[in-house]
């Protein structure tokens, strides 16, 4: 059913179709043949793509010298309205507190559009035991109007704490001979409270167009968000999700 010219569209769905203004670009996935069905994970291809894209579009960012924010505005088409709604109010919420890191944190920030609605995102994020510690997460979103803000207040800080499970090591669902190999939580780690983002404040873009989608676009942003930080914090580039280690 999602096949359309030998394509699979929610593989490559937020890279095929980007709101970067990128002019040499090209896109593939490898489908490995594995023996066990799999699907999509919450937001489905904007899971994974959104990762992809905004750890690149950071590493550009840094190898151009310039600020993650200023340079995703830069790139973005001139149509990309929710977007751009979204960094800038981002930006202006998370300004005090981006300004005024102690010693040991890092900002990493994301951008992504996922089922027509823009979502911005900066966290303040250390490294605790080996573990990302996230102290505060600043999101904004352009959903158009807003029927209950206090309902996407809510799908945010959900949507955001289900996608930290992302940057858990031992959060891998790992397969051998057909099983999955890990049958309790000795062997698969979720993230535990002290892994959740100690604060969140969400901030809605006000629109008059069309409500669009919020339970899923808040999932994509975080992972690369707090990679992002920990590559600020550490030097190293992260490529694969879960993460195995810091």
């Amino acid at each position: 059913m999602m096949i359309k010219n030998g394509v699979d569209e929610s593989a490559v769905e937020g890279t095929a179709d980007t709101h970067y203004d990128i002019p040499n670009l090209h896109v593939s996935a490898h489908h490995p043949v594995v023996n066990v069905p799999v699907l999509w994970w919450r937001s489905v291809g904007h899971t994974h793509t959104a990762f992809v894209m905004e750890t690149l579009i950071d590493e550009l960012a840094t190898r151009a010298k310039m600020d993650p924010i200023s340079y995703r505005r830069k790139l973005l088409k001139p149509d990309a309205r929710k977007l751009r709604g979204a960094l800038d109010l981002m930006e202006e919420k998370s300004a005090a507190w981006r300004s005024k890191l102690p010693k040991g944190h890092a900002v990493g920030v994301a951008c992504h559009e996922a089922f027509d609605t823009g979502v911005a995102c900066a966290v303040d994020v250390s490294i605790e035991n080996n573990r990302p510690r996230i102290h505060r997460v600043t999101v904004a979103v352009d959903p158009g109007v807003a029927v209950n803000p206090l309902t996407i207040e809510s799908q945010f800080q959900a949507g955001l704490a289900f996608g930290v499970s992302q940057v858990m090591a031992k959060g891998a669902i790992t397969l051998k001979d057909g099983y999955v190999e890990q049958s309790n939580f000795d062997a698969y780690t979720p993230p535990y409270i002290a892994d959740a983002p100690v604060a969140v404040d969400v901030h809605i873009v006000p629109s008059t167009e069309k409500s669009t989608g919020c339970g899923e676009p808040p999932v994509p942003v975080i992972s690369p968000a707090v990679v992002n930080a920990l590559s600020r914090l550490t030097g190293k580039r992260y490529r694969a999700l879960p993460l195995v280690t810091v």
